[in-house]
């Protein structure tokens, strides 16, 4: 969805980003005694997005926006902080995997397992010579933020750095298999931060589908119906399971962080983000000013939306609430983990747990800065990064 919205505003970007600077915003301070930690810091983008080495990040960077470069403002502030390229609209492992070999500067090796199953390539693109990073291991840790799907991402490669994968290790020689699908080194990761992320799915996908039947469905509707048809469809021969679409279905999502553990010493956080109001009827409806309006028609059907998914599960009330595109508590933690309510200004949060931030409020894209509805999102980070420098 972010990819769209680059497509449709490169032609402008470079006008819009003079005449509308955040060149007068205040300088966050930074509490650089307090730090215990200095680990790197590796954001990972959702469905639709990009990182450092796609082209155009420079021009229009995901992490920032239209505010400018927010890797680059966070580096001139003495955070080490970097911007993965994962595939826009693969799986979470497909996803995981370019991670990985990003990180440790090899080619990307999805499987042989995986790769013929899923009726894709197993080899993809080579990082040899140029790492995202300097190091990498469990001395040199690292911190993983993902927004949106970029959440579900990290958790996917943070248990198979732990565990690695017992059907690639079967289905390999060993001369063959990849680092990654070995496990053990789950300790290279001191902490993860979930932004906006659905890890027990969305129900923006139920809605298209409802929407699709609707004859009164309007304009606006049929919009989001294009938007979300045309996100994550890999036309490469690939089975539909292995896709990012596939993964944000409630089933699957909850299926897929069934199989995920809770690591005693990582530290956890999610920070959900919600733009709506409650009607008298209990239903949500958007704060249509403060909202981007790719997501109002979206959000007002997610605020009303309740059903059965096919394998039996119940979405009631409580998935209303939302940013937009992702139900709010599904982006609190995967429901079968440990979770406790966290206030960053007060409390200390502890590892082997979710930490659950208050509700952000914002819409979905309010975490990368916005597009047409603006945030300041530096102070926010330069927040974030400092307590996650302060977790030993």
């Amino acid at each position: 969805m972010q990819k769209l919205f680059a497509k449709i505003t490169s032609a402008i970007l470079s006008f819009v980003m003079l005449v509308m600077p955040w060149a007068n915003v205040p300088k966050a301070t930074v509490d650089k005694d307090s730090f215990k930690t200095t680990y790197t810091n590796v954001f990972v983008h959702g469905l639709g997005g990009w990182g450092a080495y796609d082209i155009y990040y420079d021009m229009f960077p995901y992490w920032g926006v239209r505010g400018g470069d927010l890797m680059k403002y966070l580096n001139a502030r003495g955070f080490n902080c970097a911007a993965a390229s994962v595939n826009e609209g693969a799986s979470a492992w497909d996803r995981a995997c370019e991670l990985y070999a990003q990180l440790t500067g090899t080619r990307v090796d999805y499987g042989k397992e995986h790769s013929e199953r899923c009726h894709h390539r197993r080899y993809g693109q080579s990082y040899v010579g140029r790492p995202l990073i300097k190091r990498f291991s469990a001395t040199d840790k690292i911190n993983l933020l993902g927004h949106s799907f970029g959440g579900a991402t990290v958790l996917m490669f943070l248990q198979l750095m732990h565990a690695g994968s017992e059907a690639e290790r079967a289905a390999t020689p060993e001369n063959e298999l990849s680092d990654f699908f070995k496990g053990g080194k789950g300790d290279w990761v001191h902490a993860v931060v979930a932004l906006a992320a659905p890890m027990n799915g969305t129900t923006a996908y139920s809605v298209r589908d409802e929407i699709r039947e609707d004859p009164n469905a309007t304009a606006e509707e049929r919009a989001v119906v294009a938007v979300l048809s045309q996100l994550s469809p890999l036309r490469d021969g690939r089975i539909e399971d292995d896709s990012a679409m596939y993964d944000m279905y409630i089933d699957n999502a909850m299926e897929m962080c069934e199989g995920f553990e809770t690591l005693p010493d990582v530290y956890y956080f999610s920070l959900p983000c919600s733009k709506v109001v409650q009607n008298e009827d209990g239903t949500w409806s958007p704060k249509e000013d403060e909202m981007e309006p790719l997501f109002r028609a979206a959000s007002k059907r997610i605020g009303s939306y309740t059903g059965v998914t096919p394998k039996g599960y119940v979405i009631d009330e409580r998935w209303q609430k939302n940013d937009g595109l992702v139900n709010t508590i599904s982006a609190t933690a995967p429901f079968n983990a440990p979770k406790t309510d966290f206030d960053r200004t007060k409390d200390t949060p502890a590892p082997g747990v979710w930490n659950v931030m208050p509700d952000f409020d914002g819409d979905h894209m309010s975490l990368e800065g916005g597009l047409l509805v603006t945030t300041n999102i530096r102070p926010l980070y330069v927040d974030m990064l400092t307590m996650l420098n302060r977790c030993a």
